[in-house]
């Protein structure tokens, strides 16, 4: 043990003879280290922000849509049919064992007016299970009854934008609104969502019973498509096959026709961007590591100067008895303590970096402990492959030599 002290005290003292050039050795090691922390923390950072959005996007969603219109030889692009019905909807829900929730969705866009204010936004029609899919709850007032879509009644509840702008602070439940010339009555306010991953304004919405909107706004018997949720994220691709099988069969779809329909899983966009930003953060991290071994090689370079401008100590070490190995160690360990010091202060300098960027460019980052430990634990390692060879070089002289070395 004290040995080992007086190995580490030597060390430092060696260092410390040259302390400029000590501090530009290791700030390759610092600018590596920091530099693979702050990248991965924006690309984990991303990762994390594109779950979040997904999940609060609804529990374990799948999208059915219209598929494309073959029109004289001519695809007309998804949506173009109008193959989906509210029959649709229903067969799935009851006769898909991984389906837990299904519901219509139909929507368009109308300028809203209350009093002397008015607001252009968008309208979706659902049935009452839209809270339980979507995962999202009413923050003021009431949802609309299976009463009030088997009815068609006019009311409707309002994303918090658009009770924002158009009632100013008041409380819009009980007011009444005008849509296409119509009244409605407002029955609640949707709890705040944000945007959504694409950047759309979630709250800038209006939720009402997909049956008013089918008859009385846009005046159609179909609809644009089918919101599902999966009993389990893992049952999601169940879901979509037994979906699939289910509207193939419906829609009497023989095996060589394509569907004219689109089952889109959440669950795996949720997994293409995940697997891309991976992808992104590796290739981020590489080119920050090539900085740490850039940095190793610095290290290995003042080592083997340092070899040299001390080869005279070295003959005097090993005259008064110290072997080999114990000149190789010493050496050693200057270039470990260079490198676990540069690590140190690029932890700290790579932590810093990632609160400035996301301060600074609104990014999201997250500084895992796992980028920590790795970079940390490569410059370690960047430290001994970097000080072996100059230390090893160091053991092999030979002390008569050595000490007539001027």
């Amino acid at each position: 043990m004290i040995l080992l002290l007086t190995i580490f005290r030597v060390a430092f003292k060696a260092l410390g003879r040259n302390k400029m050039r000590s501090i530009l050795t290791m700030l390759g090691i610092i600018i590596g280290v920091g530099a693979v922390i702050a990248m991965v923390s924006v690309g984990q950072g991303a990762q994390q922000t594109i779950s979040q959005q997904i999940a609060s996007a609804g529990s374990n969603m799948l999208f059915v849509t219209p598929g494309a219109l073959n029109s004289g030889g001519v695809r007309m692009g998804q949506g173009t049919t109008s193959h989906l019905l509210v029959e649709d909807c229903q067969a799935i829900e009851r006769e898909c064992p991984a389906v837990k929730y299904a519901s219509p969705l139909v929507r368009t866009s109308c300028s809203i007016v209350y009093g002397n204010q008015n607001w252009l936004t968008n309208v979706q029609g659902y049935d009452t299970h839209f809270s339980q899919i979507k995962l999202w709850d009413v923050d003021k007032g009431t949802f609309f009854t299976d009463q009030d879509v088997l009815t068609a009644q006019r009311v409707c509840v309002l994303g918090k934008t658009v009770a924002d702008n158009l009632f100013a602070g008041a409380d819009p439940v009980g007011q009444e609104i005008r849509m296409r010339n119509m009244p409605w009555r407002v029955i609640g306010v949707l709890k705040a969502k944000g945007q959504s991953g694409q950047g759309q304004d979630q709250d800038d919405t209006i939720i009402a019973p997909y049956t008013t909107v089918q008859k009385k706004m846009l005046g159609i018997t179909f609809i644009n498509s089918i919101m599902v949720s999966a009993v389990s994220q893992e049952a999601s691709s169940t879901a979509q096959a037994e979906i699939t099988d289910l509207l193939r069969q419906r829609h009497r779809i023989a095996r060589s026709e394509d569907d004219d329909f689109q089952v889109r899983n959440l669950a795996d966009m949720a997994e293409l961007a995940n697997n891309s930003n991976q992808v992104m953060t590796l290739l981020l991290a590489s080119i920050a590591f090539v900085s740490l071994i850039v940095g190793g090689i610095g290290v290995m370079n003042i080592m083997l100067v340092s070899v040299t401008e001390r080869t005279r100590e070295i003959g005097i070490r090993m005259a008064v008895g110290a072997t080999g190995g114990d000149v190789q160690f010493q050496f050693l360990t200057e270039a470990v303590v260079l490198a676990v010091f540069g690590g140190l202060l690029g932890v700290i300098i790579g932590s810093l970096a990632s609160k400035l960027i996301s301060n600074a460019l609104g990014w999201p980052t997250l500084v895992s402990t796992t980028a920590i430990g790795v970079a940390f634990t490569f410059a370690a390692v960047i430290g001994i492959a970097a000080g072996w060879y100059p230390a090893l070089k160091a053991s092999r002289l030979d002390p008569i030599e050595a000490l007539r070395y001027e």
